[in-house]
């Protein structure tokens, strides 16, 4: 019996197309815990079928599934990661072995595009934009607040994370930075993803995550 040492959160919304792929790349040990958020694709069933545990959230938000998931897992590490397939969960041990190893507290997924369809110029912008503000409050040489990571489970719930929208890893990021954990970036691949992004993928996405950001900085340099 494999003894389940990650669980992987994944926040899922109409995602039947990637599910089959990215639930089929899990590394052992992983246990995914696919969150759906409302699917009318059969994503739910899709996901039971192919022996993820399924939790359902009804609010709406990115935030809100991720936070469910969380709730949801028991293994002492956990990750997260987009159920689009932009993301390949079979390099999640790039982010997961410095926390097992107690060499970090928090690591992020830095994305390298493996084309331009990958990550939409507004978003790249966007995030560029972001990042540079964040190197700047928080003194953490961050280059992307991308929505892979990994942590110990007890440490993130600690944190206390309030946000159930787009600003959640962003929050996430700078409770993180204000407790002093050891945050590290390292380097993951990112693919165009299947079907069409609810946030990068659109202006009017990209402008509410900027939105949801926006506010969450600004409460943290009062």
């Amino acid at each position: 019996m494999t003894v389940i040492q990650v669980d992987l959160v994944l926040p899922c919304l109409n995602e039947a197309g990637a599910l089959p792929w990215v639930l089929s790349r899990l590394p052992e040990g992983y246990r995914a815990v696919v969150v759906d958020n409302g699917s009318t694709d059969g994503s739910a069933e899709i996901a039971a079928a192919a022996g993820a545990l399924v939790v359902h959230e009804a609010r709406r938000g990115f935030g809100a599934a991720a936070h469910a998931g969380l709730l949801a897992a028991t293994a002492p590490i956990v990750a997260f990661c987009d159920a689009d397939s932009s993301m390949d969960p079979a390099e999640l041990p790039r982010l997961v072995d410095p926390v097992r190893a107690g060499t970090a507290d928090l690591v992020l997924g830095r994305r390298l595009p493996a084309t331009a369809a990958s990550w939409p110029l507004h978003a790249r912008i966007a995030n560029s934009s972001l990042s540079w503000r964040l190197r700047r409050i928080t003194g953490v040489n961050i280059h992307d607040l991308g929505p892979m990571r990994a942590a110990r489970r007890e440490s993130v719930l600690n944190l206390d994370l309030q946000d159930r929208r787009s600003g959640y890893p962003l929050e996430m990021f700078l409770k993180a930075a204000e407790a002093n954990w050891r945050i590290l970036e390292v380097d993951t691949s990112y693919s165009p993803r299947v079907g069409r992004s609810k946030v990068t993928g659109t202006v009017r996405g990209t402008l509410t995550a900027v939105h949801d950001m926006s506010a969450l900085l600004r409460e943290t340099r009062r």
